[in-house]
């Protein structure tokens, strides 16, 4: 029977062997008789005395012939005490992995409603394992460090400076991916729909992500916003997650110009780079593909600013905010597109345009 959330569990079970010896007791009949009366080795009656062998069926219908006492009896005895024995195996695994559990950013994962507050270590420990969805430790290195679901995580985690973190990260995003509803990944239908996309950036309307979202969705992209939680300073992270490609953003820096070239920066990892790889931005791990890195910033600048249209740019000596709304009108962009490459091209300080810049702020 599978164990309910509210299930009562007792804290201890007994062996059947303790109730066989009572019930032997009872009716005075030694080991020897019964080992005799039930065709079974006298040590073998003797180990479910001591509580060191299972009462399997067959020997549990032999025992309903002799004591009659249905078999079922004897059979719910036992996979009620491997159970309680089984949970309390799981347990001691559990202790020895509270410095585990110490390595994950606990309090920002309860605050951001991840997980829920717990006051021991133990519990902690507990929490953590069912949000990862896995029985313990072990098994939480077999999918981020050793790779042993490649289907679902296809890169290592073990040589990043906080892969706890960043395994929660990733698997807050997986819970919410799971959460939407798609059809199928279409390509074409994608690529058809990133004018768009870019239209919502130029604009960029107070529910900018929920259109970003509702229109990726459509054609079988999954967006996702996970807030940075301590230790993972990261912007973005594409992969797929069974049939559908997943975008997940966390709005590092809070600014509309960062956060739209992240996003058509994973967009072109999609678009580029199949289902292979998974890529993890402003994050340095063993398996980073820099040259599809730098494909995927080429594609951001071309729906973002072209290399083009800043080359436009360059021709100007000094730009007034009004020179700068009508480049972003020209171009179809957002004024802090513009101001952004500027600044990282340092043409002008980061003193300069702050008014243009918007604050993300998710719906």
């Amino acid at each position: 029977m599978a164990t309910k959330i509210n299930e009562y569990i007792p804290s201890i079970v007994f062996h059947p062997g303790e109730t066989l010896a009572e019930k032997l007791e009872e009716i005075g009949m030694g080991p020897k008789e019964f080992a005799v009366r039930t065709n079974k080795p006298e040590k073998t009656i003797h180990a479910v005395l001591n509580g060191t062998s299972s009462i399997t069926p067959e020997m549990a219908v032999l025992f309903e012939q002799v004591l009659k006492i249905p078999a079922h009896f004897w059979l719910n005895r036992q996979l009620s005490y491997d159970e309680w024995k089984a949970r309390e195996e799981l347990k001691v695994k559990l202790e020895a992995a509270n410095n585990w559990a110490k390595e994950f950013p606990y309090t920002d994962m309860v605050k951001n409603g991840w997980i829920s507050a717990q006051s021991t270590l133990a519990h902690k420990t507990s929490e953590l394992v069912a949000f990862f969805n896995v029985s313990n430790q072990q098994a939480w290195e077999e999918i981020y460090y050793n790779q042993q679901l490649k289907v679902a995580f296809r890169i290592s985690l073990a040589h990043t400076k906080e892969p706890h973190a960043l395994s929660a990260w990733l698997r807050k995003g997986e819970l919410q991916a799971a959460e939407l509803s798609s059809p199928p990944y279409n390509e074409k239908q994608f690529k058809e729909i990133l004018p768009d996309l870019k239209k919502i950036m130029a604009n960029h309307p107070k529910n900018f992500f929920s259109l970003l979202q509702e229109i990726c969705l459509q054609v079988g992209v999954k967006v996702v916003h996970t807030p940075c939680i301590n230790k993972a300073p990261i912007s973005g992270c594409t992969r797929w997650v069974k049939e559908n490609p997943l975008i997940q953003l966390s709005g590092r820096y809070k600014r509309n110009d960062s956060f739209w070239f992240t996003f058509f920066h994973e967009a072109g990892h999609i678009l580029l780079h199949g289902k292979k790889d998974i890529f993890l931005e402003d994050i340095e791990y063993s398996d980073k593909d820099l040259e599809k890195e730098n494909e995927a910033d080429q594609f951001a600048v071309k729906w973002t600013l072209s290399q083009e249209e800043e080359d436009m740019l360059m021709q100007n000596s000094s730009f007034t905010e009004d020179e700068i709304i009508a480049y972003a009108e020209q171009f179809e962009t957002h004024p802090a597109i513009i101001i952004g490459r500027l600044q990282r091209k340092k043409v002008i300080p980061y003193t300069i345009g702050r008014n243009f810049i918007e604050p993300i702020q998710f719906d």
